[in-house]
């Protein structure tokens, strides 16, 4: 008895933040330029009073309805952050307060733009232990917190938001319908990483980031990580329905097409109203397939994502 994916929600806090409404405050920002270099036309950011669990919670509740499922159905709570709350409790933790999900086991996990990749990896892996039934997975980040807005090659390229998806325990599966191989390399740390936190203040990090290498290690870990899958599997690209690939830059993502070659219509972009929300992009891409009607039950959806550790892996879902 394995398990799938019964429903997803996503949110976004406020209104669209046009590149033209970035420029005014970010040093040295173009609007023309950010769209030609990132494909980005605009971004959602929370107000100071919001916070990842806030925005956690409204994407859970429209997965909920969508699962047809209550709080009360949910047997265990993980949450992808980079951004939490507080040092502690967990996102999670608060998360199954405000929903009301007595007595499920709840736990936060930090892989940034990669955490969703890895929470469907554990989240997984804990249901094929036969202990769960229905297993909350949020990926949520409030990546504006970290912005420095005298960083133009970082400060146009993050937004805030969050995905969830619950994953449901059915009897009529009898083969895995989702694989994942996610890695990591602790030795690139420095291409991407918060300056000022944990150890220090929290409330003063900011981005840094080799916005070049980050590029490079993009395209060569994603493609490889999507391709090593497949064959690991005995599974060709040509079975695989959908691409949803982290929405960190537009040339990444095209940069990848290229290298699978892979029909451009079936790649799922969002990156150009959502921006780059980490941890949240790709369960909000899946939102967007969904909401879109093109999503079938039995199609083959291959995700990947890399982010700073760096941390990366992908993960295929048979819807």
């Amino acid at each position: 008895m394995v398990c799938r994916i019964v429903g997803v929600g996503g949110h976004v806090p406020g209104e669209p933040v046009s590149n033209e409404e970035l420029a005014k405050t970010v040093t040295d920002s173009d609007a023309e330029w950010v769209k030609t270099r990132t494909g980005i036309l605009q971004r959602h950011f929370a107000s100071p009073s919001v916070f990842s669990s806030h925005m956690a919670f409204e994407a859970s509740k429209q997965a909920l309805d969508d699962a047809k499922l209550t709080a009360a159905d949910i047997n265990l709570i993980i949450v992808s952050t980079t951004t939490p709350d507080h040092c502690f409790p967990s996102v999670a933790t608060k998360l199954q307060g405000l929903l009301g999900c007595k007595d499920a086991p709840s736990f936060d996990i930090q892989a940034v733009c990669a955490g969703f990749i890895y929470g469907l990896e554990v989240a997984y892996a804990l249901m094929k232990t036969g202990k769960y039934n229905n297993i909350l997975l949020v990926g949520v980040d409030k990546m504006s917190s970290l912005l420095d807005m005298n960083d133009r090659s970082t400060a146009v390229l993050f937004s805030d938001g969050a995905g969830a998806a619950i994953l449901s325990r059915d009897t009529s599966i009898h083969e895995d319908s989702i694989l994942t191989s996610i890695h990591s390399d602790g030795s690139l740390w420095e291409l991407l990483y918060t300056h000022n936190d944990a150890g220090s203040d929290y409330r003063h990090s900011v981005i840094k980031m080799n916005g070049k290498e980050i590029y490079r290690h993009a395209v060569e870990k994603m493609t490889s990580s999507m391709l090593n899958l497949l064959a690991k599997y005995s599974l060709d690209i040509s079975e695989v329905s959908y691409i949803l690939p982290h929405q960190a830059n537009q040339r990444i993502i095209d940069s990848i097409a290229s290298r699978l070659d892979f029909p451009d219509d079936k790649i799922i972009r969002t990156v150009s109203k959502y921006a780059n929300n980490s941890a949240a992009t790709i369960p909000l891409a899946l939102k967007e397939l969904q909401l879109s009607g093109n999503l079938k039950r039995g199609d083959l959806l291959l995700m990947t994502a890399l982010g700073g550790g760096l941390t990366w892996g992908s993960a295929l879902v048979r819807w």
